[in-house]
């Protein structure tokens, strides 16, 4: 049927229309990269050899023999998929295990899995969060965070970024109207997943204990990378179970697989399993991944050499960066923002990149706000001296390129 004849489904095209139009207009307009084979150091896109400097894999362990290993191990075991969703038949005894394990290794009570973080996420704060309640989110916040305080029945609000003063201005102005029912959460990233720095754990705890909020961390991109034997920024702040009720990692980052998951105590546990709309009513994560993820979790406790290659490289990095005057956010995660301002000089600079062999994302609006795009290089452990220094030689290139412009 013609879409002249049905009136709602020509609004919908126009609609569809103007915003692609206006999204190629502000160079914002993304494609999806086809690669081959799959994502390592070095990757086929197009038909010409990368170096990866966009890759989460940040202890270089999607492609390890032990891990794959694993994987193949447990296909044959349990089989491919789970079947079902974890409260029916597709919990596994190797779910479980994972379970216990990721419990010791964050020095918690219990762990529960989620298919995704994004899942994560919302689940737990629409879990979590009643009418009368007050979601406060730093502005930063991963999407799936938001997204999870702007879908719960909760008011949800944003401080600027690390806004210590305007934290406490918000929960002040809670405290005044809430009632003895009435809940605050407080929500933050552990590692900012586009500026790599590190939210200010142990002064958001104090906040919270001050005003009774319940603070909640999604340390996707810190847990393996950082902290004491690479439990994450909760860990390296001292902090307990207690201050941080809620915690979140995934395993699509250090781990090198897919999946996350929620820990705290058996109480919040338990609550989450009946009422955690994304974990009851989904299918749970293939049992084959949490046995790949039991050798990750292994081998990032065993190895701490991935840690200390990889602080290695991020001080090199950013020693070299800023010589060359080019402009850093300060954080010393594998997540580096170059900071570029307008989309189409991101744009250019990526293409620049690209052309000398590197694959680097421009980071655009509606990611990051207008005039701050960027390029977001991540480092992994497994990148060779020989693959730091063909960036940092680009480097120059792109500090020269600017310069020229200005």
């Amino acid at each position: 049927m013609s879409e002249n004849l049905v009136p709602g489904v020509t609004i919908l095209g126009e609609r569809l229309r103007q915003s692609l139009t206006e999204r190629h207009s502000r160079h914002l307009y993304r494609q999806t990269l086809l690669r081959d084979p799959g994502c390592g150091l070095e990757q086929v896109i197009d038909g010409r050899l990368f170096v990866n400097f966009c890759s989460n894999d940040y202890l270089g362990l999607s492609h390890h023999p032990d891990v794959v290993a694993a994987l193949i191990r447990g296909a044959k075991e349990y089989g491919v998929g789970s079947g079902a969703s974890h409260l029916v038949t597709g919990h596994c005894r190797v779910h479980e295990q994972l379970c216990e394990e990721l419990a010791d290794f964050c020095g918690r009570d219990r762990v529960m899995l989620f298919s995704t973080g994004y899942m994560a996420n919302i689940g737990v704060i629409n879990a979590l969060t009643r009418p009368d309640d007050l979601v406060c989110h730093d502005a930063l916040n991963h999407a799936s965070l938001l997204d999870g305080g702007w879908l719960s029945r909760a008011e949800s609000k944003r401080y600027p970024h690390v806004d210590l003063e305007s934290l406490s201005n918000m929960l002040g102005n809670f405290d005044r109207r809430r009632t003895t029912e009435s809940m605050a959460l407080v929500v933050t990233d552990g590692v900012f997943s586009m500026d790599g720095d590190c939210a200010p754990l142990a002064d958001l705890a104090d906040l919270a204990l001050h005003h009774d909020a319940v603070l909640m961390v999604d340390d996707a991109h810190g847990i393996g990378c950082l902290g004491p034997q690479g439990r994450g920024v909760v860990a390296d702040a001292g902090l307990t179970q207690q201050q941080v009720p809620v915690l979140v990692g995934t395993f699509g980052k250090a781990f090198g697989t897919a999946g996350a998951f929620v820990s705290g105590d058996d109480l919040l546990i338990d609550y989450l399993t009946q009422f955690a709309r994304t974990y009851v009513f989904t299918t749970a994560m293939s049992p084959a991944l949490a046995e790949a993820t039991r050798t990750s979790l292994a081998l990032l406790r065993q190895e701490h050499w991935r840690r200390a290659r990889l602080q290695e490289l991020i001080e090199r990095f950013r020693t070299t960066t800023l010589m060359l005057g080019l402009k850093l956010l300060p954080g010393n995660s594998p997540v580096q923002a170059l900071m570029l301002g307008d989309a189409a000089t991101a744009q250019a600079v990526s293409q620049l990149l690209k052309q000398r062999g590197l694959q680097v994302s421009a980071i655009r609006p509606p990611t990051v706000p207008v005039g701050q795009s960027r390029l977001r290089i991540t480092l992994s452990a497994v990148h060779s001296d020989e693959h730091l220094q063909r960036l940092l030689d680009a480097l120059a290139e792109v500090a020269e390129y600017l310069q020229d412009r200005a």
